[in-house]
């Protein structure tokens, strides 16, 4: 056994004030270089510590701080020598063990979501509080981690300290040094009772910190951020006799959003402009169309490259003048796809994440609680919600805000049936209630048509057509609008009278109720608007009533969709011309008749359109 104990204790104080300077300096360079295109260069001088040699690392300190290099010169004008003391030995232990936690917190917060990080800066958080209270703790399984091998590293340092630091007894001579020395000098019995006690701190600290990591810090992380979001360790729902929140404040009689942007991201170019009101607007488009990139222009997200942004009167965003308001200013509340609900805190913190001033907390998340039936789940996780309630919540938080625009960013889209149905009635109970502006996105045709009075359609990154939804159903201007509103059946055309056009692709002429512009170049018609003369008691001979074929079938449990050729017999199953959807009783009917079944394009349904 060794008869002096030095130096534990030096490798201890050595490795402890280290480890938080690694931690600190670790932690400050992964915010640092977190999201950063170009940082090749900066991660390789900040990874290097890792990939050389200890010795070669000693030796560059030695070069930096001794009586000759350029700090170690700067220090001697001061009367301050750092070479063989053991402030030396703490920066040698410091740079061998700041690229671990470097690189193993910057890991770290590159596996948070980074939506979760886009709906805190919409709930009005600011970088340095977004950082704390929401970075800081989804990586903190990995800060952990950083700091366990940041200690474990410099307790653990040989080369670097000796170049550095020297083996002064009692003042530079650590464990490891005294490792060695006592090896060479043939003390195995000594230089074992060293190993043995590396052996049993490095475990010891393991242990402390994933004891640290269990559910008693679940259960304090749960009372500390109630203290910060309610002021109380404990959440509970006061009593209220109101159903609905108070209307907000900031609430102006005439709300508008004034959009005019241009957007450049990854070679997709977005050019959009329009207004709206406080009548919801439904904005359709395939996917690509450029619905949530228009949605993160408006909320701050992304940076368009030209235009304006003018909310209520005042300017979010105006390239000419140089002004881009902050996402965190600009009072926007978004529900996104997949809900980016913080899942380190409870239901009722995230609904209080945007809502200011404190004291004005409880009451709105009781409010908000009651009237989106999330009462009794107000402390449980999002990982212990369903989808429904995952849903509610997150329309919860971004309403909590008062925000002046409500972004729906496809909120239904992860939903069953059952649960989208249910959850579009509240919607639209919720929006009813609404003062401000809301811009809802969907490729679903049937959700924009029930919520949004008035829709706009993007293609490519432009709008293809807005206006009321009955004209956008009804009259579709392009290929591309009709698509979206979830028309089936195409054929490029022709005018060839005032009152009928030639489909080139179907191989007939087709009268249209309307005379048809000069520059018509197709037609379509929708699945559910193709009839079967005789079992809708019609005339075989009625308009635009041609032979039809059937090429295959497929069956719901409601609707049958036939996949019809026109004028002769199909060649295999994918020879068809058009699709027609009848209910199930309908498609009985059918199968009892032979074929050619009488197919009929009614005049008033053809959609002629000019693109």
């Amino acid at each position: 056994m060794p008869t002096d104990f030095s130096p534990l204790w030096i490798s201890l104080k050595t490795a402890l004030v280290a480890t938080v300077l690694a931690v600190f300096l670790g932690i400050t360079a992964a915010r640092w270089v977190m999201g950063r295109r170009t940082r090749g260069m900066i991660d390789g001088i900040f990874t290097l510590p890792l990939v050389l040699p200890p010795t070669v690392v000693g030796f560059l300190l030695l070069l930096l701080l001794g009586n000759h290099g350029p700090v170690g010169q700067l220090l001697n004008r001061a009367g301050i020598s750092i070479i063989f003391t053991w402030i030396a030995a703490v920066m040698a232990a410091t740079v061998v063990a700041f690229p671990l936690m470097y690189k193993t917190v910057l890991a770290a917060f590159e596996q948070v979501d980074p939506t979760l990080l886009s709906a805190a800066r919409t709930l009005g958080a600011t970088e340095w509080r977004l950082f704390w209270l929401i970075l800081m703790p989804l990586a903190g399984p990995g800060i952990l981690a950083g700091t366990v091998l940041s200690f474990a590293r410099a307790l653990g340092e040989f080369g670097a300290t000796l170049m550095v630091g020297g083996s002064i007894p009692g003042i530079t001579k650590t464990v490891p040094i005294a490792i060695f020395f006592a090896a060479e000098a043939g003390n195995m019995g000594v230089a074992l009772a060293w190993v043995l006690m590396m052996v049993a701190i490095s475990l010891g600290s393991i242990a402390i910190i994933a004891r640290g990591s269990g559910t008693g810090h679940n259960a304090l992380t749960k009372r500390g951020f109630n203290w910060i979001f309610f002021g109380t360790a404990t959440f509970s729902l006061p009593i209220r006799d109101s159903r609905w929140p108070q209307k907000s404040a900031v609430n102006l009689v005439s709300p508008e959003l004034q959009v005019d942007l241009e957007s450049v991201l990854s070679g997709f170019h977005l050019d959009v402009a329009f207004q709206v009101g406080q009548r919801p607007l439904g904005i359709l488009g395939a996917s690509g169309a450029g619905k949530s990139m228009t949605l993160r222009c408006i909320a701050g997200l992304e940076t368009p490259i030209q235009g304006q942004l003018v909310l209520n009167g005042r300017i979010l965003f105006d390239a000419e003048k140089g002004v881009n308001v902050r996402s965190c200013d600009r009072n926007i509340g978004i529900v996104f796809q997949n809900y980016a609900l913080f899942p380190h805190l409870t239901v009722a913190q995230n609904i209080a994440f945007g809502i200011k001033p404190r004291h004005r907390r409880v009451t709105l998340v009781a409010s908000w609680l009651n009237m989106l039936e999330l009462s009794g789940l107000e402390n449980r996780y999002p990982r212990q919600l369903s989808g429904g309630q995952q849903q509610r919540v997150a329309l919860a938080r971004a309403l909590a805000m008062e925000p002046e625009i409500l972004l729906l960013d496809e909120p239904l889209s992860a939903l069953d049936t059952y649960l989208r149905s249910h959850l579009e009635t509240l919607l639209r109970q919720v929006l009813s209630h609404y003062d401000g502006i809301t811009l809802f996105i969907t490729h679903k045709l049937e959700e924009a048509y029930r919520l949004c009075p008035h829709l706009l359609v993007l293609a490519n990154g432009q709008i293809a057509a807005t206006g009321p939804r009955e004209e956008i159903f009804r009259h579709p201007p392009s290929v591309d609008v009709a698509r979206v509103t979830e028309c089936k059946n195409f054929s490029s055309a022709r005018r060839m009278t005032d009152q009928s056009v030639e489909a080139l692709d179907w191989g007939c002429q087709l009268q249209v109720m309307t005379s048809p512009p000069a520059e018509t170049a197709h037609i379509g018609i929708r699945a559910h608007h193709i009839l079967f003369p005789g079992l809708t008691h019609l005339e075989v001979q009625t308009p635009n009533t041609f032979p039809g074929w059937l090429a295959t079938v497929s069956e719901t449990q409601h609707r049958v969709t036939l996949y019809i050729k026109l004028h002769s017999p199909p060649s295999d199953v994918y020879d068809y011309h058009l699709q027609a959807e009848v209910y199930r009783d309908q498609w009985s009917l059918l199968q009892q008749r032979p074929l050619p079944w009488p197919v009929q394009l009614a005049p008033e349904s053809v959609i002629v359109m000019t693109h």
